[in-house]
């Protein structure tokens, strides 16, 4: 039996590796986090963002709320960053103390839960082998295992956007109650993510309609067998109504779940903000050339002259992105021009761990430890993207042909130094591939994050940092092709 063969069949032997692989690499992943944890706690306080989130959780703790105490010591409330990572922070201080390493047990569990819910995407498409292979580099991931003691976003989001993945994809039996309830479970943990980044907003109408579409082969999930001589299952293509309602569905939850923070924005803040007050500020920041297209601090890049005078945080905010908007409007070739940087920086960039580790604390943790450390990093980051051209160029489907050239630019393009254009080129791959990416959730959701990510960040201004999250669903699009190896090797593919 050929091992996408054993993955179409749904007996016990099957749901019995299902669960106890998962389970056991997710364990282990763990037991790795915290591992680092035990090494850096006391190590490495806050730094960054990392400390405007622990004084945040410090006083949510207290029963402050997301307050600030300035050096004059008046109190204002505040919404400048997202409320949901300090409120997680919170909960932990409010229980167990004031400890900054509980950030860094959070992330930890969060880290382990993508393993899982790697697995367990890669599962609904590949073979056992391919569901290990995804989650064994999740675990060992360089990036996403010394990132756990950053007190920032990008693991938990991550953690997120994967549960909500695998949600989407189904963890009850089919039927129409199932799929209502994959809906809410997805509603829920988006709701969460947006409250941490609200770009995370983007996928509630994507993975509420993958959530709601009816499976794509009957017989269930699984990769077309390599075998000539096997019949190939029957194709069923979702419907539009359900996909339409689940994306509807899913984005009005989204919004639900977050509209309490919203009605205490307005009745606190001088004005409404949806979650943060930010976004002007980064749209600014995106506009200027000294950043090339990277953060700058807005004090480098100078503060409007209709903005000195405006203190209060939303209108603030709110006149950034005003200023921004004139910036842009006045000189757009200029704006256009620095797009390929930001892309550069976020998909062509690493070293966020080494970055947050040595501003932390650089005496542990050297400028030779942080260059070791990039160096894997880029190891890994081009293998997986590697590894995802394949993935599209053997994908069975239409224009084969051109999906082929497509992949080996791409493929040039991750060898050298332009790897975002390579990017690029596996979103276009994904559009080539028109109806038939249905058949493959794993590469759609990558392909997905990809071009969400590099739309974002090619507006505002990019980071290595900020393609973070989206590692998990990389990882279970490269693993999926090797679930194909036996077939390639036989000549059959």
């Amino acid at each position: 039996m050929s091992p996408t063969r054993a993955v179409t069949t749904h007996d016990g032997p099957r749901r019995d590796w299902l669960v106890r692989d998962g389970l056991w690499v997710a364990i282990a992943a763990l037991v790795l986090r915290v591992g680092v944890v035990i090494w850096a706690a006391g190590r490495f306080p806050p730094a960054g963002d990392g400390q405007f989130y622990d004084v945040v959780a410090g006083r949510i703790a207290r029963g402050l709320g997301y307050t600030w105490l300035w050096p004059d010591g008046a109190v204002t409330y505040a919404a400048h960053y997202p409320i949901g990572y300090p409120a997680l922070v919170g909960m932990l201080y409010l229980l167990l103390g004031h400890h900054t390493w509980l950030a860094m047990v959070l992330n930890a569990v969060a880290g382990s839960a993508s393993v899982l819910a790697t697995h367990r995407i890669v599962s609904t498409r590949a073979s056992r082998g391919a569901s290990l292979t995804a989650a064994l580099i999740a675990a060992v991931h360089p990036t996403l295992l010394a990132y756990t003691p950053a007190m920032m976003t990008e693991v938990v989001t991550g953690a997120c956007l994967a549960l909500a993945a695998c949600a989407a994809l189904g963890l009850w039996p089919k039927g129409s109650r199932s799929r209502w309830l994959r809906l809410v479970l997805v509603g829920a943990i988006l709701g969460v993510a947006t409250l941490i980044r609200p770009e995370q907003l983007v996928f509630a109408p994507f993975l509420g309609w993958i959530a709601m579409s009816e499976r794509h082969r009957t017989g269930g999930a699984g990769e077309p067998s390599s075998d000539p001589t096997r019949p190939e299952p029957t194709r069923r293509w979702p419907s539009l109504g359900p996909g339409l309602a689940g994306a509807a569905g899913t984005l009005l939850l989204v919004v639900c779940f977050c509209l309490p923070w919203t009605i205490r924005n307005c009745h606190r803040m001088d004005r409404c903000a949806f979650i943060s007050a930010n976004a002007g500020w980064n749209l600014l920041i995106g506009t200027s050339p000294s950043g090339h297209g990277g953060w700058v601090p807005v004090d480098q890049i100078g503060v409007p002259g209709a903005c000195r005078t405006v203190f209060s945080e939303v209108a603030k905010d709110d006149c950034f992105l005003r200023a921004a908007y004139r910036r842009i409007s006045l000189h757009p070739s200029s704006w256009l021009k620095l797009i390929p940087g930001k892309l550069d920086r976020t998909f062509g960039d690493v070293g966020a761990p080494g970055w947050y580790l040595g501003a932390s604390n650089g005496t542990i943790f050297t400028a030779r430890a942080r260059l070791w450390l990039a160096g894997a990093e880029v190891i890994f980051q081009r293998a997986l993207l590697l590894m995802v051209a394949v993935a599209m160029a053997l994908k069975p489907g239409p224009r084969y042909r051109v999906r082929r050239v497509l992949a080996l630019i791409a493929a040039v393009c991750f060898c050298s130094t332009i790897a975002w254009m390579g990017v690029l080129l596996l979103v276009i791959g994904a559009v080539v591939l028109g109806r038939r990416l249905l058949e493959d959730p794993p590469f759609l959701m990558a392909a997905f994050g990809l071009g969400a990510a590099a739309l974002i960040h090619g507006v505002f201004f990019g980071g290595a940092r900020y393609a973070m999250p989206l590692l998990p669903l990389l990882i279970a699009a490269a693993a999926v092709p090797t679930s194909w190896w036996p077939g390639l090797r036989a000549g059959r593919l």
